[in-house]
């Protein structure tokens, strides 16, 4: 802390963490290493997957590695830090560090609200206009919309995080949280925050709800487009093409959603950090697991990689 006339800057954070549950302190660090390590190889392995066959090479499986290359970010942001953490005797973070952690976490969390978009968009120029399909989506548009997504999430987190710069914090200096989130350092600040708020609130509206909403009628067509399919068999297999991410959809903003909504004041329950654990650590982990389990190519991908390895 630094003293500065009668105000005392602060310039560091207690993480609270899970630190109020020692008698299982040391479960929860092997279950969250297990979880961190399995969302880091499934991640990898799809991305190494989709580079080294070409019959993967398709705008579909593009968006998807960039997706688990996000996700890989996005949980390695908070993860390694809760780890470190869980056997310290202070679990300190600086502002600089806290700054820095949100930042990943925020770009690579609105980013991936874009990039969920552009996915959705995908499958409805799949579905509702197939003919057009290799036209409309080509490498470069692909390449523009990825872009894009990075940009959009970079730029959000960059104007939030000039906003946090100026904030000044006086005590208390405890986060009840595992990782420095934007709700609760709102509440720790004794400079007025209403202008982030009110970014916030805009930045909620565009990535949130405008996204979720571009999806939704996306799904809209998509459902019109397979009703009017003849066979029963056909209808299945179209739809089958699009469960997956509808499904990463929906635990992507319905996690985040119930989290944000009942830690909106800023005071984190045991409850919450718990919750706060599915959309940080979970999804992450579970994305490549929706859309490989049910995915007849990239189960054959698999197969024409072990043939290979044999050959050798």
């Amino acid at each position: 802390m630094i003293g500065g006339g009668n105000i005392t800057e602060i310039t560091y954070f207690i993480l609270l963490g899970f630190s109020d549950f020692p008698q299982i302190i040391a479960v929860l660090f092997v279950v969250f290493l297990v979880m961190y390590i399995t969302t880091l190889t499934w991640n990898l392995s799809l991305i190494i997957l989709i580079r080294m066959d070409s019959h993967l090479h398709t705008p579909m499986y593009f968006f998807l590695s960039n997706l688990s290359f996000i996700d890989i970010c996005y949980v390695t942001s908070t993860v390694p830090k809760m780890l470190y953490d869980f056997f310290q005797e202070q679990q300190t973070i600086t502002f600089m560090g806290c700054a820095v952690q949100y930042f990943v976490f925020s770009t690579m969390g609105l980013s991936e609200s874009y990039l969920m978009t552009a996915m959705a968009y995908d499958r409805y120029t799949a579905i509702c206009n197939p003919l057009l399909y290799s036209s409309v989506m080509s490498p470069t548009l692909c390449g523009r919309m990825v872009l894009g997504s990075f940009m959009a999430g970079l730029s959000a987190s960059i104007s939030q995080l000039c906003f946090m710069f100026q904030f000044h914090f006086c005590g208390p200096n405890v986060i009840h949280h595992f990782f420095c989130d934007m709700p609760q350092l709102l509440v720790l600040s004794c400079t007025d925050t209403f202008l982030l708020q009110l970014l916030t609130v805009i930045l909620t509206m565009i990535f949130g709800i405008t996204n979720a909403l571009l999806i939704m009628i996306s799904y809209v067509y998509i459902v019109i487009s397979i009703m009017k399919i003849t066979s029963a068999e056909g209808r299945s297999k179209t739809f089958n093409t699009c469960a997956s991410h509808l499904t990463a959809v929906t635990l992507f903003y319905t996690s985040g959603m119930f989290v944000y909504l009942s830690s909106s004041s800023g005071d984190s329950s045991s409850f919450d950090r718990f919750a706060s654990v599915f959309y940080t650590v979970v999804t992450p982990m579970l994305n490549p697991v929706i859309y490989s389990l049910r995915n007849k190519e990239i189960k054959d991908a698999l197969k024409r990689l072990q043939k290979k390895r044999k050959g050798f």
